[in-house]
């Protein structure tokens, strides 16, 4: 899963800096296999710090991550994988 072409949404090009964007398909590519083809990210501050929690289901995953970042942003993003393509959306575009 996720070695296919990838798309986001006008959402995450509008919403996620680009290095955010690229830091989250590396979570995705560091996992172990097998993966979910739902990937879930819920992004918030803590102290001035960039807090990261990529999560899925099926087999269950959990990871937390805290970045130093000028601007922490707030969203819950999902990345979704349908054997063709994978795309990153914020949840409110789903």
């Amino acid at each position: 899963m996720f070695r296919n072409p990838r798309y986001l949404t006008k959402g995450i090009e509008g919403t996620v800096p680009i290095v955010m964007q690229q830091f989250l398909w590396q979570c995705i590519d560091a996992m172990p296999e097998p993966k979910d083809y739902l990937q879930v990210f819920e992004l918030g501050a803590i102290n001035g710090m960039q807090r990261i929690c990529h999560t899925s289901e099926q087999p269950y995953y959990r990871m937390e991550y805290l970045l130093p970042t000028p601007e922490p942003i707030t969203a819950k993003i999902y990345v979704i994988d349908d054997n063709t393509h994978s795309t990153m959306l914020l949840a409110e575009e789903y």
